[in-house]
Formats: structure tokens, sequence, C-alpha cells
């Protein structure tokens, strides 16, 4: 694909692409954490850093899937043959990072935190991307759910934002057409 942008960060924010399938290569934690350090100069308002994160890998990627498993329905104590192939799929990516904000009751501070938390979160998708590390960005029904929310500790009062799945892309797929921004623009010049 040729690229439309000037620089770095243009080629990068096109380029960027939503992974699902991962080798099972092994992905640094001390390199994402340098990656956080990088994507938390998103924007926020009065600096509140409205972020929380947890990372699972290695054996704690049990605590993430169990919890999944258990927060899905069952027929006669057994969960369906399409949340144990998810269940085994989750297991194979090398990190899930769950992204948190607290859910202010003040509805504008509650919009500016979700605001800076996914800018964060875009930020830490280019910062990786450019390391050749892709992610898919979740929000799946699950999310919501008490059962997985317990599972993984998420208190009342938190919102998951975002589930990461994160590793090194076996497949990067190509570009899907996105509409020319003219078509969804209004200019008012009076």
């Amino acid at each position: 694909m040729e690229y439309i942008g000037k620089n770095d960060v243009e080629k990068a924010i096109i380029g960027r692409r939503t992974i699902k399938a991962f080798k099972p290569d092994p992905v640094d934690v001390e390199e994402i954490i340098e990656l956080l350090n990088v994507a938390k100069w998103a924007p926020n308002h009065k600096l509140t850093e409205p972020w929380q994160f947890q990372l699972y890998t290695g054996d704690g990627k049990d605590v993430f899937v169990q919890s999944y498993i258990d927060s899905q329905p069952t027929v006669d104590g057994e969960v369906s043959d399409l949340v144990k192939r998810k269940a085994n799929y989750f297991r194979e990516i090398p990190l899930h990072l769950v992204v948190i904000m607290p859910e202010d009751p003040r509805q504008r501070r509650w919009d500016e935190d979700y605001g800076a938390v996914s800018t964060m979160i875009q930020n830490f998708q280019l910062a990786a991307w450019e390391r050749g590390i892709g992610m898919i960005w979740r929000t799946n029904d699950w999310v919501y759910d008490p059962v997985f929310r317990e599972g993984i500790g998420v208190k009342p009062g938190k919102k998951i934002v975002a589930t990461l799945m994160i590793g090194y892309p076996k497949h990067i797929p190509a570009p899907k057409p996105r509409t020319d921004i003219r078509e969804r623009l209004t200019i008012i010049d009076q």
C-alpha cells in the first residue's frame, strides 16, 4: 500500500492494523511497560492520568481465561464448544492487558477520562506497532459481566475500557477502505 502521509506519525497511523492471529513468541513485559510509559503522554484533563492496567502473562493468563469461561453461560454445567475454542485462542495469545478507568459520577469528568484513556490506548497501539508488536482492542459483552469483573478483581466504580490482546503478528491483514472525510464533514463558514 502506498501511504499518503508525509511523515512517520502519519505512516504509523495509516499503517497500523488490528491483529487477530499471533505468533507464539513471548513479548517482553519490560518492553510493554516502556511502551505504556510512552503512551501515558496522551492528553488528559487536569493531568488526572485516569488509567490503570492489569497485565496477564505466563500462568497469569489462566486467571483471565478462567474468568472469561466462568462468565459464559453453560448447558448442564458445560460451556459450549465456542467458549472452549475462544478460551484456547486466548491462552495462545502472549499477553492480555486490561485497561481500566475510574467511573466518575460527574458526566463531564467521565467523558474526559474515557477520551483520555482511549487516546492513551491509541498511543500504545501506535508505539507498539512501530516495534512490530500487534494487538486487538476488545470490548466484548463479557467485560461487563460481574463474574468476569470479579474474577479479575475489577471492583464496582471501575470501567474496563479495553482488553488488549498483544503479540507479534502471524499475519498482517490488508487495509480496508475508509470513507473520505469530505463525506462526513460539514464546513460552516458564516
